[in-house]
């Protein structure tokens, strides 16, 4: 358990320190030894986790969707919670704005950017095809449209939040976007029960955040227990990173349920 718990933390020290040389250097420009460098691990730990710096960057454009959210009774209610909380992470964490810095680098040209967004699209594709299933959405929505339609919209609105004022309003412009978006797609039911509040994603993080603590603290239990003792068993809950309560400083135009 202690190598796993190692192997994790080395992994998203790099990942960290890729993502740091990525958003200062460009993509074209960074190097491996300069990662190195950064994370302060051997090239045999780097090569461990990625193969390459193509390899890198996509663990670094993953790191936009790597948090699992609270399941809720609407699914458009989780395609809210996403983009809210994408909102969120992008003003508090570095390793998520430098993902989507990364995906829209223009200058990049050696690197598929697609990845991430076609992950962004998966992700808001499945929510949207679950919430038909489920009559939350009008008829005529064209689900694979509606959900491209979302991320380039989303993509836009966070680049202007950073261009005009580094990111400090982009849960209110997410918010707005949701406002002027979701009723021309859902039934009008549904529409009025979704949360669309500006706070909304820092109480969702709050939640996930408390949970992991509970979930850590019980594997400490269990670990420590004596030989053949009893634990009850909780549910696994994923480990999320730290959200800090504050705005983060400027940072370089890095892009929901979600580059």
């Amino acid at each position: 358990m202690a190598r796993q718990e190692r192997a994790i933390r080395t992994r998203r020290t790099i990942l960290e320190a890729a993502a740091a040389v990525f958003d200062e250097r460009g993509y074209t420009s960074a190097t491996i030894g300069e990662i190195l460098d950064r994370a302060g691990v051997t090239k045999g730990a780097l090569y461990f986790h990625f193969g390459s710096k193509e390899e890198l960057a996509v663990g670094v454009f993953e790191e936009q969707l790597a948090i699992a959210l609270p399941p809720q009774s609407s699914k458009l209610q989780e395609l809210v919670d996403s983009g809210l909380v994408m909102a969120r992470r992008l003003r508090s964490e570095p390793l998520v704005r430098a993902s989507v810095g990364l995906a829209l680098d223009q200058g990049a040209m050696d690197l598929d950017r697609t990845p991430a967004f076609r992950m962004w699209i998966d992700q808001n594709t499945q929510l949207l095809t679950e919430a038909k299933a489920r009559g939350e959405l009008l008829q005529h929505v064209d689900v694979a449209e509606t959900a491209e339609l979302l991320v380039g919209s989303f993509s836009g609105v966070q680049l202007l939040s950073h261009l005009r004022c580094q990111r400090q309003d982009l849960e209110r412009r997410v918010v707005v976007l949701f406002e002027h978006f979701l009723p021309s797609i859902t039934v009008p039911a549904v529409l009025a029960r979704l949360d669309i509040s500006v706070d909304r994603a820092e109480r969702l993080l709050a939640q996930v955040w408390r949970e992991g603590e509970a979930a850590v603290a019980v594997e400490a239990s269990v670990s420590s227990a004596p030989s053949g003792t009893s634990v009850p068993s909780v549910p696994s809950v994923p480990s999320v990173p730290s959200v800090p309560s504050g705005p983060s400083g400027p940072s370089v135009p890095s892009v929901p349920s979600g580059a």
